[in-house]
């Protein structure tokens, strides 16, 4: 879902303050927590957001082509890249339909869940074997993602409709696409950001085309410009990304990253696109407080 790219270091003439790349990451954190508006108001006007998110790939992957041939030239030249691209792909595919179709706080904790996924494939892709403070980030996360899922009319707390397994997936998606990138740090920084790229643009079309083939005909002109807007909203969004975690420790990244839970969360309870019982509250804080830890770990 985020593409990072750091710039050559020919490029960094002088340290900036810390607020201004502070801001950067923010603003990121504020965009991807925001999405959920613009997904829904285009399906709204009847554009599946499986469609949507493959427009918004196509655009960026166009750039990325643009602004650095290199790019594509990199990640064919290493076929392990495939896997990244899929991670990756899937990645977007979970999330941006989730948010459009579902509670929009359940869906984004349910989302961050990736720490909890990444303990089992850093073990299992990193052998990286699980430490003692990472078990006990995993019962605070499960036990969040169980108030999270509790609903009264149901006797077990398991995941209720097809955001929630959505939601569940992307952030598995997530973390693995995170742990690939780790693995796969050797492949050059342009061809990682390509398999990103076309991974978000062949997974979202391949889906698209099986669940919702005659969604995106006939074209309607209301789509423009809320299509146009959100590309390049992503992708300034990954030019502040780029800025800020080039120039942030990981940890302090990973942070401020984490307001975009309190963006979604705050945005779509004023808006009405989500209504958190008590235990979403609870369950919540605790998904966050293992995702902190986590970062306190990292750094």
């Amino acid at each position: 879902m985020h593409v990072v790219i750091k710039p050559a270091e020919s490029l960094i003439r002088s340290r900036p303050a810390p607020v201004l790349p502070a801001l950067a990451l923010l603003a990121n954190a504020s965009i991807w927590g925001l999405a959920w508006l613009p997904f829904k108001a285009l399906e709204s006007h009847g554009l599946h957001p499986l469609w949507t998110t493959t427009a918004v790939f196509t655009g960026a992957l166009l750039v990325l082509a643009l602004a650095r041939p290199s790019s594509l030239r990199d990640f064919a030249h290493h076929p392990q890249l495939l896997f990244l691209a899929v991670a990756a792909g899937l990645t977007n595919v979970g999330f941006t339909w989730a948010i459009t179709i579902g509670d929009v706080v359940r869906v984004t904790l349910l989302f961050y869940l990736m720490p909890v996924w990444s303990i089992g494939l850093a073990w299992l892709l990193l052998r990286e074997r699980p430490t003692r403070a990472a078990f006990v980030r995993l019962v605070l996360a499960l036990a969040g993602v169980l108030l999270v899922l509790r609903r009264p009319e149901s006797a077990l707390p398991l995941p209720q409709g097809l955001a929630d397994y959505l939601g569940l997936f992307g952030g598995f998606c997530f973390a693995l696409n995170n742990v690939l990138v780790r693995r796969l740090r050797h492949t050059p920084e342009t061809g990682r950001a390509a398999a990103m790229f076309v991974g978000g643009f062949c997974m979202a079309g391949a889906f698209a085309l099986v669940v919702a083939p005659a969604s995106v005909w006939p074209l309607q002109v209301a789509w423009a410009p809320w299509v146009a807007g959100l590309s390049i909203a992503f992708l300034a969004s990954n030019l502040a990304l780029q800025y800020g975690a080039a120039r942030l420790p990981a940890n302090a990244t990973a942070l401020i990253m984490l307001s975009e839970i309190l963006i979604a969360t705050m945005s779509s309870s004023l808006l009405g696109a989500a209504h958190p019982t008590p235990s979403v509250w609870v369950g919540g804080t605790l998904i966050v407080l293992a995702a902190l830890l986590a970062v306190r770990r990292d750094g």
